[in-house]
């Protein structure tokens, strides 16, 4: 008896390993999977999420941090085992586009990214009323689209996301000024988005979705990092839009 139930366990465990294998060629098959894809994950402390920079190689626990990064890289690696990603982040606390583009050639073109994915614009409003920086929607707007100018020139096939710089409304670090003058950084993001034929990630939407439902607080402590909640639901919504507009 316990020999024949030793064989059931063997012969389950095998079939399912190979379930496990044809799905991944049949989603590679579907989707069209590359065999090698490097995607580059650029912005500000929300894509940082506490990663080591000394963890500089790709597909790396603390390379990824602990946020959005982490989980849509986990899912993306999980289910495509037999696809090479190779996943980087590179996001840096504090930055705006203009700390991008200071660390643009080591941090982004050396890489060579198939795919670059970006999240910026939060700070360049929120170092507006917090550190006296003298940013406005306009200015955003100009110095992202020269570093996207740029960056096609030097990698004229790559592959760009820009994801919806966000707010969780109720968070204890937003004011009512965010109301009036912050949609506008998004709107740029989205106007660039579409004048470079970027996919456009819509982090705004599934946040105000999620608060219809629940507490702000279970998505953002302060309103602009997310939770691990909010990480989670950021990474759905990027790994959503990811599989079906670029794959």
């Amino acid at each position: 008896m316990k020999q024949n139930r030793r064989k059931f366990i063997i012969n389950s465990a095998l079939t399912l390993a190979a379930s496990s294998i044809l799905y991944n060629e049949l989603l590679a098959e579907t989707y069209n999977l590359p065999k090698g894809l490097t995607i580059l994950f650029q912005g500000d402390s929300i894509t940082d999420a506490g990663r080591s920079f000394e963890q500089s190689q790709p597909n790396t626990s603390l390379g990824f941090g602990s946020g959005f990064v982490f989980q849509a890289a986990a899912q993306l690696l999980a289910e495509n085992p037999n696809v090479n990603f190779q996943i980087y982040n590179r996001g840096n606390a504090g930055n705006r586009v203009s700390h991008l583009a200071d660390r643009w050639e080591n941090d982004t073109l050396k890489i060579k990214p198939d795919v670059i994915s970006i999240l910026v614009g939060v700070n360049d409003y929120w170092q507006k009323l917090n550190l006296g920086y003298d940013g406005t929607a306009a200015k955003y707007e100009s110095e992202y689209r020269a570093l996207l100018t740029y960056t096609k020139k030097k990698l004229p096939n790559v592959k760009l996301i820009i994801c919806e710089p966000f707010v969780i409304w109720g968070g204890s670090g937003i004011t009512d000024h965010w109301k009036y003058e912050f949609p506008a950084y998004q709107d740029s993001a989205a106007k660039l988005a579409k004048e470079f034929d970027a996919l456009f990630i819509p982090f705004q939407v599934s946040f105000d979705n999620a608060i219809k439902k629940s507490k702000h607080n279970i998505w953002s402590p302060d309103g602009i990092h997310p939770s691990p909640a909010g990480a989670y639901l950021m990474a759905q919504t990027w790994i959503k839009h990811f599989i079906k507009n670029i794959l």
